[in-house]
Formats: C-alpha cells, structure tokens, sequence
C-alpha cells in the first residue's frame, strides 16, 4: 500500500517506529520530518512524505504509544511526547530539521522549538490545536464531528486502527494533556520561520485562530488552501507539499 520503509530506533528504553521513503532524497538533502496528530500515527502523513521525498529526507515517525511505536507505562503529555520526538531527531541525526505538523502535532513541535530550539530549524503548523475560544471537550468533540465529513472518507478508517491501537484509556489522557497546553503561550518563542497552513473548510482551526497563531509568531506566514478540511496532509497533499516547498525555498533564498 505504501512506498515507505520501516525504521525502527530506540528512544529512552522505547521502541519507536518512523516511516521513509523507498526512494529517498540524497544524503545531504535538507530533513524533513512530520508529526501526527492526536491519537493517529505517521500513517496518515505519508500522501505529503511521498511528494516531498524527491526533494528532501523526509521522516514520519510514530510517538510513543501511538502506531507501531512501543507503549509508554503511561500517557505522555506534550513535554513527554516533545522530549520522545527530541531523542528520536538526536539519534537520527535531524538536528536542524524542518517540522511539519498537523492539529495536536502542532503543540508538540511548538513545545519542542521552545524547549529545543537546535532542533528545529523552520516549522509548518497545519491545522494548529487547541483554539483558545474552544478550548473544552463538548467545544472540541463538536469541532470534530463537524470535520468527519469534511475531510477525505478514506481518512477514517485509518484513524479508526489507530485509535484502537492506542487504545481508549491511553487516547483520552491525551486529548485531556492537549487540551491543558497552551500553545498561545509558546508561540511568541518560537524565533524560526514559521508557516501556518489552514484548511478554508477546517472547523477545528478556524481562520480566526489560524490569524492569531500567525500573528503571536515572530516570523510567522499564513497559507489557506482553498477547500481543504483540517487534515490538509492527506486530502489535500500535493498543494500541501507545493506550500511546504514554497516556504522553504523562501527560506533559503532570503536573509534568514
């Protein structure tokens, strides 16, 4: 199904599992890496990691508990998942890599570009989480309900194996870490290049917030893929992976 290899690395005691391209970019090509959103795996990034691969290393790991990556004794909050995702870029060798993320995977590389800013070179957040105006469980559980029809029917099934794979107890934690961390908080920290991509049909990051995101950003950019739902990586991959390259390639011709 997929032209990906596996890669497993260990990371603290833990096993963690990280899909690349069959035909990878060479050696001293730019990194970039992509991580998943709430309770899903890398599985779903890999329609944007296929038309990324001709231009750079691209990497879509699974975190800790969630895919094929070993399970933690507990749930990881964002600074432990953050910290997961940092010894896994250190034992690969991506320090300086872009990070691309999508809803809950957002928070995590804004907390990892604070915490560990050699880490990360530019980020994109796509679809970022939590709205500050929603931030409740009714508010977020109805904001999904709203993007199930919106976003590709092929995507469910695969979040469906991945929520069973991380299991109930293990994917409630977690929406409950997501939920407490502020993201708006980071963002003015966050001293990289950063580009910001919104679905126009996302109900999750509404265009209100993706304004503010970008706003309390340094050097933020925003992007608004004309359609799209909220997980813009797999609907919508081919005009993701062109706003990706467009950013970066910015990036390297600019002052910065």
């Amino acid at each position: 199904m997929e032209e990906t290899k596996s890669v497993w690395t260990v990371v603290d005691g833990l096993r963690m599992h990280a899909r690349v391209a069959q035909e990878a970019a060479f050696e001293g090509d730019p990194a970039v890496v992509l991580v998943h959103g709430l309770v899903v795996s890398g599985r779903y990034m890999v329609p944007t990691l296929q038309r990324l691969a001709p231009y750079y290393r691209v990497y879509a790991p699974d975190l800790p508990g969630f895919g094929r990556s070993e399970k933690p004794p507990r749930a990881l909050d964002v600074s432990g998942l953050s910290d997961a995702l940092a010894g896994w870029m250190r034992a690969a060798g991506l320090e300086g890599a872009t990070l691309v993320g999508n809803s809950f995977g957002c928070q995590i590389i804004a907390d990892l570009a604070v915490r560990r800013p050699g880490l990360v070179g530019r980020a994109v957040l796509q679809g970022p989480t939590m709205d500050p105006a929603a931030r409740s469980v009714p508010q977020q559980v109805g904001r999904f309900l709203l993007s199930i029809p919106r976003d590709s029917l092929s995507l469910l099934p695969i979040e469906f194996l991945d929520y069973l794979r991380a299991g109930t107890g293990r994917a409630w934690r977690t929406f409950r870490y997501a939920l407490r961390d502020r993201i708006e908080d980071r963002l003015p920290a966050m001293r990289i290049p950063v580009l910001v991509v919104r679905g126009s049909r996302d109900p999750i990051a509404p265009q209100r917030w993706a304004e503010e995101v970008t706003r309390l950003l340094p050097e933020g950019r925003l992007v608004v893929v004309s359609g799209a739902a909220h997980a813009v990586n797999y609907g919508s991959p081919s005009r993701f992976a062109r706003a990706i390259r467009a950013f970066l390639e910015s990036d390297e011709e600019g002052p910065g």
